[in-house]
């Protein structure tokens, strides 16, 4: 009931602010549509079309700086909608029906040679899986990712703990990748002992993509020669082990949490610090002190991340630079800050006769991660590098120097966050499929067009026949609201209708103004939330848009959605000379049908109104076909 009334409170904008702030491009306003409507399926489906990490963004996703943060109910009492909550619980529903994802219908049968490329990708993490699920989506049938743990799911695995990110979450992603024939390999890392680029291209990969992620942690001079006996811990090093002892599927049974006690200090201010603060409370830690250079406006973690930290007694310190460890009979004793400033030009300096001394038992640094590996590096050879040494990529199509090469993910240097790694493998895969399919002089237009996730559901036929029109669904737009203009009509037929009837229109010389949209709420409504609510009641006139502008727009609509059924609804006044030049032209943009739009005759006597509809079919099977 919750999520149905969440759901209900969504505006359905049409340039919907919270599409355009997903990286993914996610149709918000669509899945949280279903929802509203109980029809969970296909709200999962929507999501999943776009994100096929959809339960882990649903999860995890800092919705408050991206979908939420533009959602137009911000400023309202209620607050903007809960989008992940609601994405989370979709997604969820779908996962306990058990259903596999099949292969969508429009895939080339029997297939092409182009798509039985060889395709190889490195890292098992967010960025791989959403260009291997989109490949296979398209067709590919050889699909492999190289993974060097034992795991899979990539920092979402190790670096997430496992309140935050349970592993059946990313099993549940991977299944429905295998279910399109895409292959995992385990143990198998990029790296000059094992895969290089060179030795795929030697045994016959026609495309690879790179998406190791940034494998090493960043550190500070200070921290040299120290090791975790000592009780220094990097992000990189904690977490793993956090999440290897915890997170059920993926724990072995000899594997146990870190061994935290006493105070802790963490360094840095990303969504790692505080990850590694909450976790270090519940691995024995009695204190944990959040340090960082900048100040509170200045935290990079999202603000949900930062509160849970807060409500779990972590303690924030800003405006501190580490100078020096403080070790004492071998073990890490305390660390030396100095206060850190920002001078006029907006530089950050420090002072050092502001000097403070913290006591601790652990440390643990949490300065982000890069590739600093010369094996790893040599492996990627002959790619150019940038001066971060790290594949210069192209990050509109996620290509590389060498045609063949794609990268995504932390290593593209973009991606910041699980959901921007889903994006870059949702670009990649396409410019991949254009690549291959270039490769067999099968031209293959840039503007993206993935397929949609598609499950055995979406192969039940639902198609009937009326009157000798066969309609793909009984589901349809009437000629009222829902068919104002046919960019809403076009809507529609995206979202699944089967058939709409255009708003009513006339010849110009009957042109009307709709002073207002009369529209307003049924007074038998049921419940404000959920399919049982009643309509709304339409008293407008009829259409503002000349003829003109429906016979176009027929036209385009049929053109892209060839299977779906178009009524044009036309109204004359009692003119045999209008009622066929209005019907000649709706015919000529090729409707399915017409409708005759007689108005409102409540009060006339059975008898005319009988007489008035068989003068007008009789005008126009005399001018007109159907």
């Amino acid at each position: 009931e919750a999520a149905l009334r969440e759901s209900a409170r969504c505006l359905k904008c049409v340039d919907a602010p919270c599409q355009k702030s997903c990286p993914t491009q996610l149709d918000v306003k669509s899945f949280i549509g279903a929802i509203s409507n109980k029809n969970y399926y296909g709200a999962a489906r929507a999501i999943l079309s776009d994100n096929p990490l959809g339960l882990t963004c649903g999860t995890v996703c800092p919705t408050s700086d991206l979908c939420v943060g533009g959602c137009n109910l911000d400023a309202s009492e209620e607050g903007p909608i809960n989008i992940g909550g609601l994405q989370h619980f979709a997604v969820e529903m779908f996962k306990k029906m058990k259903i596999a994802q099949v292969l969508p219908p429009d895939v080339p049968s029997p297939l092409p040679a182009s798509y039985k490329a060889k395709i190889g990708l490195i890292g098992c993490g967010p960025a791989s899986i959403s260009a291997a699920t989109f490949l296979g989506r398209l067709g590919y049938n050889d699909v492999t990712i190289f993974e060097k743990e034992d795991y899979v799911g990539g920092l979402n695995t190790s670096e997430l703990p496992s309140y935050r990110l349970p592993y059946d979450v990313i099993n549940f992603e991977i299944d429905l990748m295998k279910d399109l024939g895409v292959k995992i390999e385990h143990g198998r890392a990029l790296h000059t002992e094992d895969i290089t680029l060179e030795k795929m291209r030697n045994d016959g990969f026609a495309a690879a993509f790179i998406g190791i992620g940034n494998p090493e942690p960043k550190t500070i001079p200070i921290f040299d020669g120290l090791t975790e006996g000592d009780g220094y811990y990097t992000s990189k090093g904690f977490l793993p082990k956090v999440s290897r002892a915890s997170k059920a599927g993926m724990c072995a049974c000899k594997s146990e949490l870190p061994e935290i006690y006493g105070s802790v200090i963490v360094l840095g201010a990303g969504d790692t610090a505080f990850d590694c603060a909450t976790s270090a409370l519940r691995c024995g830690a009695k204190r944990v002190f959040v340090i960082f250079r900048k100040g509170f406006i200045n935290i990079r973690a999202v603000p949900e991340e930062a509160e849970l930290a807060k409500q779990e007694k972590c303690e924030f310190i800003p405006f501190m630079s580490p100078q020096e460890v403080i070790v004492k009979n071998g073990r890490v004793a305390g660390m030396k800050f100095f206060r850190t400033e920002q001078d006029d030009d907006g530089k950050w300096i420090e002072d050092p006769d502001q000097v403070s001394t913290l006591k601790c038992d652990f440390v643990i640094s949490a300065f982000g991660s890069g590739l600093y590996s010369a094996g790893i590096k040599d492996a990627m050879k002959p790619l150019d590098m940038n001066r971060w040494g790290t594949p210069e990529v192209d990050t509109l199509k996620m290509t590389t120097s060498e045609p063949w090469v794609f990268c995504g993910g932390d290593l593209a240097g973009v991606a910041e966050t699980a959901v921007e790694a889903v994006n870059d493998g949702k670009i990649a895969a396409w410019s991949m499929h254009r690549y291959l399919q270039s490769l067999h002089n099968v031209h293959i237009d840039e503007t993206p067009k993935l397929p949609k996730f598609h499950t055995e559901i979406d192969q039940v036929d639902l198609s009937v026949e009326v009157c000798g029109i066969k309609f793909p669904n009984p589901y349809g737009l009437a000629s009222a609201p829902p068919a104002t203009t046919c960019g809403m009509i076009r809507r529609g037929f995206e979202a699944g209708w089967g058939f709409a009837v255009t708003k009513t229109y006339g010849l110009d010389k009957d042109i009307v103004t709709n002073v207002a949209p009369r529209i307003v709420r049924g007074t038998t409504s049921g419940h404000n939330y959920g399919p049982g609510q009643g309509a709304f009641l339409n008293i407008e006139l009829i259409s503002e848009k000349t003829a003109a502008y429906w016979v176009q727009g027929v036209i385009e609509l049929k053109k892209d959605f060839p299977k779906h059924v178009i009524i044009a609804s036309i109204m004359c006044s009692y003119s045999k000379e209008d009622w066929q030049e209005l019907a000649i032209l709706a015919q000529t943009s090729g409707p399915d049908g017409l409708e005759l739009n007689l108005s409102c005759p409540t009060e006339w006597e059975k008898e005319v109104w009988g007489w008035l509809v068989v003068k007008i079919l009789t005008w126009l099977r005399t001018s007109a076909s159907g």
